[in-house]
């Protein structure tokens, strides 16, 4: 018998991921074998999985509340935009195909069984499964062939708990009005609420709370604090680069230029807790500032077009004037790619087919083929053996003779990476470069910080302790699980 209970929001960014971490904690601690789910996310930031498949990050953030592995079922369709209007479809870790916004609503019914069968083999191996919903539960434009809220709800039986984010405004509004919208089967699946991040006085809106319990009939199940250590753990969505905390301000300098199609930019986070780092994410063609030691380009799920938005901003020629000038280069998967002399995608993976020049700092071109590259990796960086580990996650082939002087030598013996003959420009495809603390505290001294002596793994455990407390604090978890009890799911 296994327990399920889905958290949907009145939009994104209401804070599901993060409670539904803080609940898979708190549950794990309190003896219950637990499994994150999510039918259906959208993000360019993932996480590959021991068996060499692909997730949104937030569930392998999840996973590790849980204390397990990420699992490709844990969330076994992710969306990874390409466009505005289009996305590269993964299914249970693997890549399935490419499909614009409006085919892809036609596209969802084939992909519910695979998302049911998933949610069926996490069920099987713990006592609750924890699920997420995507975007909001109101979008009842979508609610056809939905897979990822209602829909998917529905279709497990699955009771709900309902989030709003009181710090945007309008949460009293957002939560009623949901109901209001809803078909009424679905919104008979909503139990209970939780209006989060409170700000100030949390009894000025005891109030609110009781107006919405009364109007929608739903138990309130939270009013949940600002949880201000939140900017610590791996973030999603690259909105989110916006508003994360600045770093502190050290003396080492690291500009990191945002993309449109950012990808992968958790490798960032170990470097923004350090004290040593002033590590400044530059939007919308802000100069590179005169006094930056390295410049950092990061992964991208689209690298000719972001290369282009790169040019386009002017950072092209302030990235080769800052190469002159001494200062040191670092690309990572995509941005690796970006420093070559060429980037070429004949078959049209990333976009139109095309070829064009790249920033021209490592003597390296690339051509974007396939199979996709997802495995967790080991190995060492050539010039002081220091060990590291982290994942690959890429499409195509870089060679040159660049390539000779790699940057990292993996324990299967293959080499990875490239470093310029003047030793000031690297690349690699390798991520979670600096989650390393070994990794990071040489790469630091190495340009002018002070080598770390943080325990960045140990640091995130902590704050998913932290978390769990919080949402036992602030919530009603023991109505959360009796919701769940209420609707039992029992395995086949």
């Amino acid at each position: 018998m296994t327990l399920a209970l889905m958290l949907q929001g009145t939009g994104s960014s209401v804070g599901k991921s993060l409670l539904v971490a803080g609940l898979c904690r708190a549950l794990t601690l309190q003896g219950l074998r637990v499994r994150p789910f999510k039918p259906q996310n959208m993000s360019n930031n993932a996480a590959v999985t021991p068996d060499g498949g692909e997730i949104g990050r937030a569930q392998a953030l999840q996973a590790q509340a849980c204390g397990v592995p990420p699992s490709v079922d844990m969330n076994p369709v992710l969306l990874k935009p390409q466009s505005e209007v289009g996305a590269q479809i993964v299914v249970q870790g693997r890549v399935w195909g490419q499909a614009r916004a409006r085919d892809y609503q036609a596209l969802k019914p084939q992909l519910l069984p695979q998302v049911l069968d998933s949610f069926a083999r996490l069920r099987r191996e713990c006592d609750i499964v924890i699920v997420e919903g995507a975007g909001s539960a109101s979008e009842v434009n979508l609610r056809a062939n939905d897979i990822a809220n209602m829909g998917f709800a529905r279709a497990a039986s699955l009771p709900v708990v309902l989030i709003g984010d009181i710090d945007r405004g309008g949460v009293i509004a957002s939560l009623v009005g949901t109901q209001a919208v809803l078909d009424p089967a679905d919104a008979a699946l909503i139990g209970g609420f939780i209006v989060n991040r409170m700000r100030g006085d949390a009894s000025l809106f005891a109030d609110g709370m009781a107006f919405i319990a009364a109007r929608t009939g739903w138990a309130p199940m939270g009013l949940v604090p600002f949880f201000a250590d939140a900017q610590r753990l791996p973030a999603e969505d690259a909105a989110d680069l916006g508003t994360q905390a600045a770093s502190r301000g050290g003396p080492l300098r690291i500009a990191v230029p945002a993309l449109p199609g950012i990808a992968n930019f958790d490798d960032l986070d170990p470097l923004r807790a350090e004290p040593s780092v002033d590590l400044v994410i530059l939007h919308h063609g802000a100069p590179l500032p005169a006094d930056t030691g390295l410049v950092i380009l990061v992964g991208s799920k689209t690298t000719i077009a972001d290369l282009a938005a790169l040019r386009g901003f002017g950072w092209d020629a302030d990235i080769i004037a800052h190469h002159r000038r001494g200062g040191h280069v670092l690309g990572l998967c995509g941005g690796y790619q970006m420093l070559g002399k060429r980037i070429s995608d004949p078959h049209g993976i990333e976009g139109p087919p095309a070829s064009v020049p790249g920033l021209g700092l490592l003597d390296v071109e690339t051509i974007l083929q396939g199979p996709k590259q997802l495995q967790a990796v080991r190995g060492v960086t050539v010039t002081d053996s220091t060990p590291l580990h982290g994942y690959e996650m890429h499409m195509g082939v870089t060679k040159g003779a660049d390539t000779e002087r790699s940057l990292i030598r993996l324990d299967d013996g293959r080499a990875d990476g490239a470093r310029s003959a003047d030793g000031r420009v690297s690349g690699s495809y390798i991520h979670g470069f600096f989650m390393n603390d070994s990794q990071r505290s040489a790469w630091l001294a190495r340009f002018g910080g002070v080598a770390s002596t943080r325990n960045h793994a140990a640091e995130i455990e902590s704050v998913l302790d932290a978390l769990a407390a919080h949402v036992v604090r602030f919530c009603n978890v023991e109505a959360m699980v009796a919701l769940a009890a209420s609707a039992r799911v029992f395995a086949a």
